[in-house]
């Protein structure tokens, strides 16, 4: 057998083993809104744990972080900090977002709006700017696909192929089984992650340089420019490193699907003993990390900064294992895709659709809907991801500095009671005119700055000052909400 067939053989083998997980994981559950949406609130710590590692470590931490490792360097280092962050900080809001969302029965993020609010139109728009941010994310997602089965099937297999089967498999047992399907794949994406995580950050500087230091000290006396900021851009130094991450750390649960895995939990404890353990699993990322430095000296001419970890790991590995790694990249980028057009598709049909179009809808009626628009949403990410072109870092990005806009809502609502509907929705209307208007003007960084964070400024700043000077309408709903 060749190389490329053994390499796809094992890749197909994985995959088929994962979509079947998927397909069993709720067959003796029935799928109403709320198993298919929220697990029927009963995941307990290890389950949580899997689903938003699950969620979080994406074809971004696999071929996303190895890429800017290799194309820019220093910068990269920004994916470490922002998730030490973003777990410290979990440990005190997310219970009380649980505590919230138990009380009213939240099943979304445009639930906790309209709760807290009193307003369903503010809800609608945090449903759009949720389903907008999703669409960079979701190219990223297939994008990943692609590049892995074509890499790792020397050229066999082509892109667009591997994105449309991967895409229907996402669609089916979604479909089919909701966010448990998502959750129990990832206990197999998570399995093989870590093996290929420790077998590539150990075993590629071992087999080019003898081991991890000798290979930082190489690169170091070729490149030291690299690792330092702002590595092997111009622009991304110490200013841009600092603005992003507080932009991602603060919007890191502020993506719709990881806000609403909150709600899948058991109860407020689990949430916190998540928080403990989570930094365990970052550890795999400086493994990562390693096998993009490495590859700066063992291939330095690889174009497309995002093909460098699978390029390296064909140049160094035999073909079964280049299999078993495409393999676990392609669970890495399809268990993401599943939440990211789950919830996509979840926020449509339940809190834009049903409240401004059809009030009286029954939950039944929003499970027939959302599970139509899985499909559409579906074929629709494919298309996008079909004629994208940017880097898979960059597109994740571009998502955070759109979700994040909902932090001041977020925040304000479960610490300032006196914070109101017209006040959060003029603020985030604010935040993203400002990132939409300064990423197509090619104003990222601006200054030095995150475009996301300096939107995000403007969005704190007008959504407090709004707050205090308009009379809040929502008082009753706050005090309900409390």
């Amino acid at each position: 057998m060749s190389p490329a067939a053994t390499a796809l053989t094992v890749i197909i083998a994985i995959v088929a083993i994962g979509t079947m997980v998927g397909f069993l994981s709720g067959s003796r559950e029935r799928m109403d809104l709320e198993q298919w949406t929220v697990g029927g609130r009963g995941f307990g710590t290890v389950l949580v744990f899997l689903l938003m590692a699950g969620e979080i470590y994406t074809t971004f931490a696999f071929l996303g972080v190895s890429g800017w490792a290799y194309s820019r360097g220093g910068p990269v280092l920004y994916v470490l900090a922002y998730l030490s962050l973003a777990y410290a900080a979990s440990f005190f809001f997310l219970p009380q977002l649980w505590e919230a969302g138990r009380k009213h029965r939240m099943q979304t993020q445009p639930d906790f709006f309209n709760a807290r609010y009193g307003d369903r139109y503010l809800a609608g728009f945090v449903c759009i700017v949720g389903i907008l941010a999703f669409i960079p994310y979701l190219q990223l997602q297939l994008d990943g696909v692609g590049i892995i089965v074509s890499v790792a099937s020397f050229g066999h297999f082509g892109r667009v192929p591997a994105m449309a089967v991967a895409t229907c498999l996402v669609i089916a047992f979604v479909f089919a089984n909701g966010i448990r399907a998502v959750a129990w794949v990832s206990v197999v994406k998570d399995f093989l992650m870590i093996v290929a995580a420790v077998a590539i950050g150990v075993g590629i500087p071992l087999a080019h340089f003898g081991g991890i230091g000798a290979m930082f000290a190489a690169l170091a006396h070729a490149r030291p420019q690299h690792l330092v900021m702002p590595g092997a851009t111009t622009d991304l130094g110490h200013s841009w490193y600092i603005s992003t991450v507080l932009l991602t750390a603060l919007g890191f649960y502020m993506w719709p699907h990881t806000f609403s895995a909150a709600f899948t939990a058991k109860s407020a404890d689990t949430l916190r003993r998540n928080a403990i353990v989570m930094p365990l699993y970052t550890l795999t990322l400086a493994l990562v990390f390693f096998a993009g430095f490495a590859t700066v000296l063992i291939l330095p001419h690889v174009q497309n900064g995002d093909l460098a970890l699978l390029t390296v790991v064909r140049h160094t590995f035999p073909a079964w294992f280049l299999g078993v790694i495409g393999g676990a990249g392609a669970l890495t980028a399809m268990v993401p895709a599943a939440i990211l057009i789950l919830t996509a598709a979840t926020l449509f049909a339940k809190n834009l659709y049903r409240p401004i179009f059809a009030p009286a809808m029954s939950d039944d009626g929003v499970a027939r809907l959302a599970r139509a628009m899985v499909v559409v949403l579906g074929g629709t990410s494919l298309a996008l991801a079909i004629h994208g072109s940017s880097t898979l870092v960059s597109l994740l990005l571009t998502g955070y500095a759109m979700v994040t806009q909902c932090f001041p809502g977020v925040v304000l609502g479960l610490y300032w009671q006196r914070a109101s509907a017209a006040g959060v929705f003029t603020g985030m209307l604010a935040g993203v005119l400002t990132a939409v208007l300064l990423m197509s003007m090619h104003l990222d960084p601006l200054f030095g700055l995150n475009a996301g964070f300096i939107a995000l400024c403007v969005n704190f700043t007008v959504a407090l000052a709004a707050s205090l000077a308009i009379p809040a309408r929502t008082s009753a709903a706050a005090r309900h909400f409390t």
